[in-house]
């Protein structure tokens, strides 16, 4: 008998011919994140994965709040896994397993149990109820309950036999990197980072870029985008981050564009930006935090008029979402503290009093043909930029 944690994925399993390319990618990222960590092997086993310490004890609490943060999981089970399936053994390692969690009772429960191979002597249903009454004789103020049980413990019969009786929730997903990669125009506020996240958990491999407009903006500002990067990368176990130099650029459309038409001249030239240092990096898209309707910017007629800057995708995964449900997401992944910090980003800073709301694209494009050197300055932004890697 060893202890061992299983695994759990679910959009991987509904794959076609390709699915083995994707568990495969799981497993990797597993075993990459547990390298630091000694003995730590990954196994596949009939629809999960067995995470096992093959030199040691498991450490299930330094293991678990890693593998959780694997994207791609679904859930993890920390449970015992042993050869014998005779119904005796059964009975004694579910038993073993039950005093150990709950060793003074004081719970209800029940038995549920799976087999892989229907020849076994028994029904699942008659392995849970037999197992069931053997741990309700041995161990007191327990009580069965199999419609609401606080404890359902599971008894799985594949290849070796396990048992075990909680289920930790993940974020699910695809594994990290196994859908392309992509470019996020990271702020210091709520949304980017959720919408990095939301792209991530889709299975794609994400970089980043900052906008850093000093003296406009400050040093803690900029600290703050660093620190949501590393957040960030606790999920993707890796995020580079482009900061680049955005002060000329800015005033170069402050000078040059009626103050309602400037945001969106500023997003256009973020943009163009962001697809250069993309297309150097291969990145197939860029990604946005925009949500529609939520600021001037974000409307339609906006989203239109600052697109066609773009000759690459731009992907909007918070686009259908209100203000609380990307706050709730950036609580659980725990950005929101870092977003909040009262330091603002060049978007904030170079805002208008009434931005417009409904630009003409054939406008927009007009007024920015007449901005003399402004692609010259993008570029010399981008050649300045510097690296942080996380």
């Amino acid at each position: 008998m060893r202890n061992v944690l299983l695994v759990k994925y679910g959009e991987i399993a509904m794959r076609g011919k390709n699915r083995y390319l994707i568990e495969n990618k799981l497993i990797w990222t597993i075993i990459k994140r547990l390298e630091k960590y000694s003995g730590y092997k990954v196994y596949k086993e009939q629809g999960r994965l067995l995470v096992v310490n093959e030199e040691g004890e498991f450490d299930y609490e330094t293991v678990i709040p890693i593998v959780t943060k694997i994207l791609g999981v679904v859930a993890v089970c920390p449970g015992v896994e042993f050869e014998d399936q005779s119904i005796e053994s059964l009975r004694k390692h579910a038993l073993a397993h039950f005093k150990e969690q709950y060793p003074d009772g004081n719970v209800s429960f029940k038995v549920v149990a799976r087999r892989s191979d229907k020849r076994y002597p028994m029904t699942s249903n008659e392995i849970g109820a037999d197992v069931g009454g053997y741990i309700l004789h041995n161990m007191e103020n327990l009580k069965v309950d199999v419609h609401n049980p606080d404890v359902t413990l599971m008894v799985e019969l594949r290849n070796n036999a396990y048992v075990y009786s909680k289920l930790i929730k993940a974020y699910g997903g695809l594994p990290y990197g196994s859908s392309g990669k992509a470019t996020v125009l990271l702020s210091g506020g709520i949304d980017s980072p959720v919408a990095a996240f939301l792209m991530a958990k889709r299975g794609v491999e994400i970089e980043a870029i900052y906008f850093d407009s000093p003296p406009y903006t400050s040093e803690r500002a900029k600290q703050k985008v660093l620190d949501i990067a590393e957040k960030i990368a606790e999920y993707t176990g890796a995020l580079k981050l482009y900061v680049v130099p955005f002060t000329d650029v800015q005033l170069k459309i402050y000078e040059n564009t009626p103050p309602e038409k400037m945001t969106i001249l500023l997003k256009r030239a973020m943009l163009k930006t962001a697809q250069k240092v993309a297309e150097n990096n291969k990145s197939m898209g860029l990604v946005t935090g925009d949500s529609i309707g939520q600021v001037a910017s974000q409307t339609m007629e906006a989203i239109r008029a600052i697109d066609s800057a773009a000759q690459m995708p731009v992907f909007r995964p918070l686009c259908a979402m209100d203000k609380q449900e990307i706050v709730d997401v950036s609580v659980k992944i725990g950005t929101y503290d870092i977003s909040i910090r009262p330091y603002e980003d060049c978007c904030t800073v170079f805002v208008a009093k009434h931005p417009e709301t409904k630009p003409k694209k054939s406008i927009i494009e007009a007024i920015e043909k007449k901005i003399d050197g402004l692609d010259e300055l993008i570029d010399l932004s981008i050649e300045n930029v510097k690296i942080y890697e996380f």
